[in-house]
């Protein structure tokens, strides 16, 4: 088997999220930035690359407004900056629209990339889905990634039940979902994490009604 060759994309691990309008419910924010900091630790020590995310909006925006508190990285990821491989600004929620990410990737000879940060239900899911047609390999770190509570004309969805239900879908199809524990100890062994499909989960999905 082909070891993987990987790239920890951190995404919008902002402020936003912590200080903002947007904060994160599930998993506990603390817990998941620290869980994003075992990673990028996990990826500097074995030489991964690592790609460092942000949303950036116009000054007058009310969220991810460029250069201002709310739109600079966590501590613990801004303490990561001068070592990124690279850094991308993106405005769309999939992290290769409008960027040179793809480029990047493929010059750097990347076949699967690794997605932390937030949201779940938003920046997450559209760069799985969006990475599919690349041909790129994904994989989601479960812990190290989070959710808000959603309420709109459509329904009403706590956080838990977000992620989790996303973390379900992505795993079905379009990543391979792991929490940091299991990623490292298939980084270090230079192996996937395992992955499942959609015929399979549609056959436990019966089976567990």
């Amino acid at each position: 088997m082909t070891a993987p060759r990987r790239a920890l994309i951190v995404i919008d691990a902002q402020e936003e999220y912590f200080d903002g309008l947007l904060p994160i419910q599930y998993p506990s924010r603390d817990e998941s930035i620290a869980r994003i900091r075992t990673a990028i630790d996990t990826a500097n020590q074995t030489g991964t690359s690592i790609v460092l995310v942000q949303h950036e909006l116009p000054a007058e925006a009310p969220v991810f407004a460029s250069g201002s508190v709310t739109w600079q990285n966590h501590p613990e990821v801004a303490a990561h900056e001068n070592v990124a491989g690279k850094r991308i600004s993106k405005q769309f929620s999939s992290i290769f629209a409008d960027t040179d990410l793809e480029a990047w990737l493929r010059e750097q000879d990347i076949d699967t990339i690794t997605l932390v940060g937030y949201m779940t239900n938003n920046c997450v899911i559209a760069s799985a889905a969006a990475a599919e047609p690349l041909g790129f390999a994904v994989e989601v770190l479960s812990d190290a990634t989070g959710a808000i509570d959603l309420a709109n004309d459509a329904g009403t969805a706590p956080a838990r039940q977000v992620h989790e239900t996303l973390m379900a879908l992505l795993h079905s199809n379009w990543a391979a979902v792991a929490d940091t524990e299991t990623w490292a100890t298939a980084l270090h062994a230079g192996t996937p994490a395992p992955k499942g499909d959609l015929i399979s989960s549609a056959a436990q999905g019966r089976s567990a009604q």
